[in-house]
């Protein structure tokens, strides 16, 4: 059965006193009334992974990075290595969410290189894919899709994919307010799963689970989430607020 997962992406946002506030907030809220069948995974920047990590000593949430270096260790400046993650117990970590690739020029060739640095440290990958406004108008949307998931993952063997999660997010939908309706949502990760099958089987495409990212919120959480190919949710603004990223994890 495939995980039902919620990761909020905190993106280059909060102090450390706020951070520790939100944490608070969203540890108070689960001490009282936990959340049954669904993985909470909180993505902070990295000053405030550790905090983070505390946190989920003690009340049932799980940590995830939002980046993480294709080099192993050495002379690599301001980067941080797989291994330093899962020192401080970091369980995830989002690979190539579109704002890397936008602003950082990553490309499928690198999202493949962190995929492998993660699973060597037993870390999982939150693997983005998805397209521009662009190439959604102009109907390139699945080649897009196909693309990256090719490259940035099927160099993988089947026990090697299985420990990865992968998120759908239509670019033209993050920070902008809109989301893609429920069936775009549907069709975009039946066809993920469709990819996966033709690659590595029936059980194991069965056995990943995939987000939907995009401008999720408490008001389109439980629509989004009721279609049979969707497990979750990477959810960037809505995740900043304890009581909403909390109802979106109850809205299966």
């Amino acid at each position: 059965m495939r995980k039902k997962i919620v990761a909020g992406n905190w993106k280059m946002n909060k102090t450390f006193t706020e951070a520790d506030d939100l944490l608070f907030e969203i540890k108070e809220i689960i001490s009282e009334n936990p959340i049954n069948g669904v993985e909470l995974v909180v993505c902070p920047p990295a000053p405030f992974l550790e905090l983070a990590t505390d946190v989920a000593e003690e009340v049932d949430i799980h940590v995830g990075a939002q980046n993480v270096s294709s080099f192993s260790k050495g002379a690599y400046t301001g980067e941080i290595s797989a291994e330093m993650l899962e020192s401080i117990e970091v369980e995830y970590c989002i690979v190539g969410h579109s704002e890397r690739r936008k602003f950082f020029g990553e490309t499928n060739a690198d999202v493949a290189k962190k995929v492998e640095q993660l699973l060597e440290f037993s870390i999982t990958p939150i693997v983005c894919c998805g397209e521009n406004l662009e190439e959604r108008e102009a109907g390139n949307h699945f080649d897009v899709v196909r693309n990256h998931i090719e490259e940035g993952l099927f160099h993988l063997n089947e026990i090697e994919i299985q420990q990865v999660v992968i998120a759908y997010e239509p670019v033209w939908a993050i920070g902008t307010g809109k989301n893609a309706t429920s069936e775009q949502a549907q069709e975009m990760h039946s066809y993920i799963r469709k990819l996966l099958l033709e690659k590595y089987g029936n059980e194991v495409a069965e056995s990943i689970s995939i987000l939907y990212g995009g401008s999720c919120n408490a008001k389109n959480a439980f629509q989004l989430f009721a279609n049979i190919d969707v497990d979750g949710g990477l959810i960037g603004g809505a995740s900043l607020k304890a009581a909403e990223f909390i109802e979106i994890a109850n809205s299966f």
